[in-house]
């Protein structure tokens, strides 16, 4: 099993930065590919960002440039680092973790509100 607990949501203007966090426990997940998603309401899940475990990413065209994914093996944690906030990027951020077997793990979310 894997526990994923994402932090570091909050409430920033629009313009802003924020960096989440994804601490990883139970297993190591350096070989796992992470990624992020998040859920505005009334709108479905979606893809913002993920990395491979063997390296390369990939971002959501609406975050490109905006936003980084990163990890930290040693930590085992993953980041988003997320600049240039807009109102259109609050949303619930949720961590994802994908197994090489194919096995998926969720976080519970963080909150991220930007206001205009």
């Amino acid at each position: 099993q894997v526990q994923l607990v994402e932090s570091g949501g909050g409430l920033v203007q629009a313009g802003g930065s924020l960096k989440l966090s994804c601490a990883a426990s139970g297993r190591t997940v350096s070989s796992y590919t992470m990624g992020w998603f998040r859920q505005a309401p009334g709108k479905e899940r979606e893809i913002v960002s993920q990395i491979r475990g063997i390296g390369g990413s990939y971002y959501a065209d609406s975050v490109k440039g905006r936003f980084t994914i990163s990890r930290d093996n040693a930590k085992n944690t993953v980041y988003l680092r997320m600049n240039s906030l807009q109102p259109e990027d609050t949303a619930v951020y949720y961590c994802k973790a994908v197994t090489p077997w194919l096995h998926d793990y969720w976080g519970q979310g963080t909150q991220v509100t930007v206001s205009s």
